[in-house]
């Protein structure tokens, strides 16, 4: 696997922000090897590898971290890396520091970044396939939150999108948002509160996700699979189902799995990352050939 740290000055956030991304390249091959090795090929390959194409593009999932972490961790905690790599698809991790994946209310627009400039800026510089059938968004704990809000907001751009422990930050029931953010346990979580900002302006709001998720289906838009996984023992648990059903009730079909003795941490994520990858995603698990 191809891994890089890509720094950039990003518009919508207004400074450098930090993004990895991971390429599929174990199992490709610079020469075709058919007719014989004449070099080092991967150990134990038995098979014809793939040939690199100059053009060829590749499936992307976008990776949104957790509360509290950064780009990196997920790589230091789970294998997300090998199992994108044995599936065949580029992997784009963004820092969104603790934004909850939103145009925050204190001004830096991360919502906008992660659907609008960040897939052109993958898309321009790297081998990200720009077709909405190669495009997913999957995210755990608050990124889970960003997977699903962001998906309900932009869902021409995703195929599918899979929220693991998404129990903090936007929520299609409006009414839980408005009581956390007047809620004294809140009180001393100020960047929760500068992020939504006042409870009574919430409904209809870009916050509103409970409105963007009516729009679509009033407007007939095409929606992506989803998906949302929480554990049995997650503190969150009650909040994520709650959101499971007012989707339901609204009319989307939702695939939910609660794996039993799962708590709120790697442990679930990584064993559920691995699911998301090799039979969740409706992955093409090769890369796309350049259009002659």
């Amino acid at each position: 696997m191809g891994i890089m740290r890509f720094n950039y000055r990003s518009q919508a956030i207004g400074q450098y922000v930090d993004i990895t991304i991971t390429i599929p390249t174990d199992g490709f091959s610079y020469y075709d090897i058919s007719g014989g090795a004449r070099h080092h090929t991967l150990p134990n390959a038995n098979h014809v590898m793939p040939v690199y194409r100059p053009g060829m593009k590749f499936q992307t999932v976008y990776l949104m971290h957790g509360g509290g972490d950064d780009d990196s961790l997920v790589f230091r905690y789970t294998n997300a890396e090998r199992y994108a790599d044995r599936n065949r698809v580029m992997l784009v991790v963004p820092n969104v520091a603790n934004s909850f994946g939103v145009d925050t209310n204190y001004g830096r627009n991360y919502s906008t970044f992660i659907t609008e400039e960040l897939p052109v800026v993958i898309q321009s510089l790297f081998p990200s396939s720009p077709a909405r059938e190669d495009n997913f968004i999957v995210g755990y704990a608050m990124g889970g939150n960003a997977a699903l809000g962001n998906a309900l907001m932009h869902p021409e751009l995703y195929r599918a999108c899979v929220d693991m422990s998404g129990g903090i930050g936007l929520t299609v029931n409006t009414e839980t948002l408005k009581n956390e953010l007047e809620s004294e346990h809140f009180s001393h979580f100020p960047i929760y509160l500068s992020t939504f900002g006042p409870s009574d302006e919430l409904e209809g709001s870009r916050h509103d996700m409970a409105l963007a998720a009516r729009r679509n289906l009033e407007r007939g838009v095409e929606l992506p699979d989803f998906h949302i996984i929480c554990g049995s023992d997650e503190f969150i648990r009650e909040r994520v189902e709650a959101d499971v059903r007012t989707l339901r009730e609204i009319g989307y079909q939702i695939n939910y799995i609660c794996p039993e003795g799962y708590r709120h941490d790697f442990d679930l994520w990584d064993k559920y990352l691995q699911v998301v990858f090799d039979e969740l995603l409706p992955l093409r698990r090769a890369a796309i050939d350049p259009v002659s």
